[in-house]
């Protein structure tokens, strides 16, 4: 299904936008979902905070989808609300999907986690290495859902930093995936192979869009991990990373990009071709690697010869901050000293006047000083 630009703004949820997303934010919204979206209350969180899922379509097939499991990973839950937008607004192309498919959101997973934009929950729990023991009332929320439910499918929605750029490239990961392995030894079983091939799917129609910006997740095997439980229980189960597109902080691209590999999966999943995308072909999306600074500066035995030798560079990285219910990406000093196999999303050379002169007006210059 092609998507234009135009119809993508007009699904887009402008009520969503930026990094602090929280319940406030979108029950309105959910309030507001005609009757074919079916809003149930599925259980509450460690501060009694309501846990909703959103089920529509009627098809034999089931896919299961959750955003925020963590709370500082928002991206993915504004793409879903895209997505219901999409469907609400019943173009001919989404009705094969809705006859075919019964689809069921979790949209936020980790409520409180989300007021307080942090990864882990209200009890300092990360949801994601609880699979097993399920010591948390939300860990046992998304488990009972996944036992009445029993999806075909399982979309498991994160975020993951700026650090993260594609194999050896100077290009951020914008968009990440992941089949997750269900023993030590990765192998591949049926439901990890359909995995690869739904991932090999949207790859090949996000290469289009963002070429050479899509990275594949680190698959080492933690059966704690949700995504590694739901593989263990023979269910294809996909990680969806959100990462960094150029100077979008906000995210508000990359919630595209989302948007469009989940509309792919659903699209594939539908018209049932998934057995002709090879899997081998998603051992050929590179690595996600962590090779990014937020801000990288180099030669800066120019600003202070006494502390750096020449050659060295300093790289920043933004610790983002919840402030006043907005989300400020401060600065701090991650590392320094020989860097000349990293990239910065915004660079400097003290070399170079312009550079220098740019520098020097920044809001992070006495720290760098410092």
């Amino acid at each position: 299904m092609v998507i234009s630009q135009d119809t993508y703004n007009s699904v887009k949820e402008n009520n969503l936008k930026g990094r602090y997303i929280t319940l406030d934010h979108i029950k309105p919204i959910l309030d507001r979902l005609p009757d074919n979206f079916q809003v149930k209350v599925i259980g509450h969180s460690v501060n009694k905070s309501p846990i909703h899922a959103v089920t529509f379509g009627t098809g034999k097939t089931k896919i299961l989808m959750w955003s925020q499991m963590h709370g500082n990973e928002s991206t993915t839950t504004k793409a879903v609300f895209d997505l219901f937008n999409l469907f609400q607004s019943n173009p001919k192309d989404c009705k094969a999907i809705l006859r075919n498919c019964t689809i069921k959101v979790i949209p936020m997973l980790n409520p409180d986690g989300a007021k307080a934009y942090t990864r882990i929950n209200a009890n300092k729990v990360d949801l994601n290495r609880d699979a097993q023991e399920r010591t948390q009332p939300e860990s046992n929320v998304l488990r009972t859902c996944y036992e009445n439910f029993l999806p075909d499918y399982c979309f498991n929605l994160h975020g993951q930093r700026t650090i993260f750029n594609v194999g050896n490239t100077p290009k951020p990961a914008t968009v990440s995936f992941l089949a997750p392995a269900f023993d030590e030894e990765r192998s591949i079983s049926p439901s990890r192979a359909q995995s690869m091939r739904l991932i090999v799917a949207m790859n090949n129609v996000l290469q289009n869009l963002i070429p050479g910006q899509i990275g594949r997740y680190d698959d080492g095997f933690n059966a704690n991990c949700v995504g590694d439980t739901f593989q263990m229980l023979d269910i294809p189960t996909i990680l969806f990373e959100a990462g960094h597109y150029f100077n979008d902080y906000e995210r508000e691209h990359t919630r595209n990009y989302i948007f469009i590999a989940l509309l792919t999966a659903l699209e594939v999943i539908s018209d049932d071709s998934l057995n002709g995308f090879q899997k081998e072909m998603y051992f050929g999306i590179p690595d996600n690697n962590k090779l990014f600074y937020d801000i990288l500066i180099s030669n800066v035995h120019i600003i202070d010869p006494g502390k750096y030798k020449s050659g060295d560079a300093i790289g920043l990285l933004f610790k983002e901050t919840l402030q006043n219910e907005q989300i400020a990406f401060i600065p701090h000093i991650e590392n320094s000293g020989n860097l000349q196999n990293y990239f910065g999303h915004k660079t400097y050379d003290c070399s170079q006047e312009n550079d220098l002169s740019a520098l020097k007006t920044q809001t992070f210059w006495n720290l760098i000083k410092s």
